[in-house]
């Protein structure tokens, strides 16, 4: 049986963790089926935003004559983009495998791993064990239990990313941000989209008051089918029909991005003592450590935040305290997100309604981007800052719908992380007239 300092289940985050410990001349295994740089480089965030910038651009141009220029998107070459991405996408990952195999202290398996028991793992019918362990295999999509799925061609973020034929439309089995993203994408390149959404608004884990307005947005471009869910689908004559509350919806492509789930079943993470949820997501205490001492989680597997930046400060404490023991707790303060949609969404914090089903009292205050100088320079109507925070000034949350909005939260999380925590933060703070970001300031000062 061959014997490491470390296994590393996943060759996203987890690389950071592993590459730190080969640095330092200890043997390390990593162990990824798929390719190397996870989810986030191969088919999510990197691919993914690298597309979206494409419908930004085109979208931008369909609106140009708001501001008196007449432009056009004569033609849109939709398989070389797709393909050109992906080409780059692709180019990275062949990078980090060969510089990972160029590497004396990493040993590369590029299989599937299980657990055999807390210590050992098995890997293409061989036997592997280390002194520790990071777990960080990420979640899968979620295909619900449709009458029919198993018979028809579908797709998951996956496949979507790399589809070079363009359909004239596509269904969308839900209403979250994988969905909304690439339905931007999808709608912008000319096809025509409909959501299926089983809850009552699209993107409901969002601020309420920004996924209304989202909602009101998105359905002018989308067919939105709300408190809609599907019960069976079918092919027939070349189309895919999705039956949903005795409605028949029929199109070209059929898109499932209902959720995910962790990988701990494929794992067999059963035959060890590490503790897990109902959801079958990793659990960790403060240190990224499992119930198990010498196994360390990190990433979507542990369900707590499926952000890549999130994953990579898991790594950062994971590593030190595989390292050198337990001395670093993660601290998710001011963890942040953005939804790449059209407009931006950004959050930080509590959102309304968590507030409120906390019973916390708070106040609020919001402000249009129409309001100030650069927001009518936008000729944005529709984008707002909305600010919650308790009564003596702490910042409790702040979300924003509109241009920029991933770059906009940016000052709040500075104050939030590094500053007072407080509303006086951003208050008290010069802003330059008339930079857009001025909307956060003034929401702020409705405070």
């Amino acid at each position: 049986m061959e014997e490491y300092d470390l296994i590393v289940i996943g060759a996203g985050s987890g690389l950071d963790v592993a590459s730190a410990f080969a640095s330092r001349g200890k043997s390390v295994a990593v162990i990824e089926p798929g390719p190397l740089g996870g989810t986030c480089l191969n088919r999510g965030c990197i691919p993914s935003k690298m597309l979206i910038h494409r419908a930004d651009v085109v979208k931008e141009i369909q609106n140009s004559e708001k501001f008196g220029i007449e432009a056009s998107v004569d033609d849109i070459h939709f398989s070389e983009m797709v393909e050109e991405v992906n080409e780059e996408v692709r180019q990275d990952s062949k990078n980090i495998e060969e510089g990972i195999k160029a590497s004396e202290n990493h040993t590369l398996y590029r299989t599937e791993a299980e657990f055999i028991d807390n210590s050992t793992l098995e890997v293409d019918g061989e036997k592997i064990t280390a002194d520790k362990i990071v777990v960080a295999a990420g979640t899968r999509p979620f295909i619900p239990p449709i009458d029919g799925i198993e018979d028809v061609d579908y797709m998951t973020s996956k496949e979507a990313l790399e589809m070079t034929e363009k359909p004239d439309d596509m269904i969308v089995v839900g209403g979250g941000y994988i969905s909304n993203e690439l339905a931007h994408f999808f709608e912008a390149m000319g096809i025509d989209v409909t959501i299926l959404e089983r809850g009552e608004r699209l993107l409901r884990n969002e601020d309420r008051e920004v996924s209304i307005k989202y909602t009101e947005l998105a359905s002018e471009r989308f067919n939105v089918e709300l408190e809609t869910e599907a019960s069976e689908v079918y092919e027939e004559d070349g189309r895919t029909i999705v039956v949903a509350d005795g409605k028949e919806y029929e199109a070209d492509e059929l898109f499932i991005a209902a959720g995910r789930v962790p990988n701990t079943d494929s794992l067999k993470v059963g035959n060890t003592d590490i503790e897990t949820d109902e959801s079958g997501y990793i659990e960790v205490d403060e240190y990224m450590n499992t119930s198990v001492d010498h196994i360390y989680a990190l990433g979507d597997i542990i369900g707590k935040h499926p952000f890549k930046h999130a994953a990579n400060k898991e790594a950062n404490v994971a590593l030190i305290n595989a390292f050198v023991g337990n001395k670093k707790e993660i601290d998710y303060t001011a963890m942040p997100h953005a939804v790449f949609s059209a407009p931006q969404i950004a959050g930080v914090g509590k959102t309304e309604q968590e507030l409120e089903e906390e019973d916390t009292e708070y106040v609020k205050a919001s402000y249009e981007y129409e309001k100030t100088g650069m927001g009518m320079a936008l000729k944005d109507e529709d984008g707002f800052v909305k600010v919650l925070a308790s009564e003596e000034g702490e910042i409790l949350g702040c979300h924003i719908i509109g241009p920029h909005a991933s770059q906009q939260i940016h000052e709040v999380l500075v104050a939030m992380k590094a500053g007072s925590g407080t509303v006086s933060d951003i208050q008290d703070t010069i802003h330059i007239h008339p930079a857009l970001n001025e909307v956060v300031q003034r929401a702020f000062n409705q405070l």
